[in-house]
Parts: C-alpha cells; sequence; structure tokens
C-alpha cells in the first residue's frame, strides 16, 4: 500500500497535481468500508455466484437532488399543460440518467421512473379538478407514446459497446 502510494504521489507530481489530504483517504472494501466518488457510491458485495466484487450506485443523495429539482418544476408549473411539464423535464431526467447508466443503478432507475410517472399522473388529475393518481385512466404506456414522456432507463454495459473493427 505504501509503495502504491508512493507511486501515485510520483505520477501526481509529474503532472503538477496536488492530492488534498483532507479529503483523500485509503478504503478496504473488504472491511466493509465504502467511498462515494462523482455521485457514485462504491463497496463491495457477494454476487449470486458467491464472488465478491465491486459494486457501485447513485449516490440517495443524488437522487434526492434529482426529485427535488422535479419537484420544483411540477410546483411552478401547476396550471400548465402536461406537454409542456413533460417538455421541460425530460431533458433534465436525460442527462442525469445517462450520467448514471453505467454500473449498478437498476433499481435506482426503477425507483426514479415510477416516481416521475406518479408526479405526471398527479398533474393530469390535478388539470381535471379530481383525486388520486389516475392509475387505471391512463396507462404507463399512453404516457410515454403519446405525451412523449423519457422512457430510456437502460443501463449501457461494456458488452453493449460498438468497436470499430481493426485495421
Amino acid at each position: 500500500m505504501k509503495a502504491i502510494d508512493r507511486r501515485l504521489r510520483e505520477e501526481f507530481a509529474k503532472l503538477r497535481a496536488e492530492i488534498n489530504e483532507d479529503k483523500s483517504r485509503m478504503v478496504d472494501l473488504k472491511k466493509g468500508e465504502s467511498f462515494t466518488f462523482l455521485g457514485f457510491e462504491y463497496r463491495r458485495v457477494l454476487s449470486l455466484q458467491r464472488k465478491w466484487r465491486p459494486h457501485y450506485a447513485p449516490k440517495l443523495k443524488k437522487r434526492t437532488a434529482l426529485f427535488e429539482r422535479l419537484r420544483e418544476i411540477f410546483r411552478q408549473h401547476v396550471s400548465w399543460p402536461v406537454e409542456t411539464v413533460i417538455a421541460k423535464i425530460n431533458p433534465i431526467l436525460r442527462g442525469w440518467v445517462n450520467y448514471f447508466r453505467v454500473g449498478h443503478s437498476s433499481i435506482c432507475f426503477g425507483v426514479v421512473k415510477r416516481w416521475v410517472e406518479e408526479k405526471v399522473r398527479r398533474h393530469l388529475m390535478r388539470a381535471r379538478g379530481r383525486k388520486g393518481f389516475g392509475w387505471m385512466r391512463w396507462s404507463s404506456k399512453w404516457l410515454y407514446d403519446r405525451l412523449g414522456l423519457f422512457n430510456n432507463y437502460q443501463l449501457r454495459r461494456w458488452s453493449d459497446a460498438k468497436v470499430a473493427p481493426a485495421r
């Protein structure tokens, strides 16, 4: 570990980059420790094949920040048509999902997708002066196909990457 630390410091010195000692620390994932970096939480988990593997997913704090940002748009545009509201939230959802679509984000994406659906349905019901969420009134397919709500919550795996053939 000391040799790795020394080597990293040598390489950073060549690049004229400094390590912030207050923010930097050594983490032993084998002891159950975890760390966060660029909005992801990294830890070690036991896979279904009984092998240890790294697990990284969006931090709860980042998901909460997304919800707060979307909630503010819904609050500011209560009386606006749902198409306009969807046009405002789609770029935010697309950017957030594209950033976090690596790693193990599928559970988080399911929570986000359901939350957004619920908010859009609630917006539609309020516009009609009704209570509830309208789960029976509008299908999810209708929300995505007819209204154009963002629906690309797919993870990007390394095996899916398109690579140009070697020349």
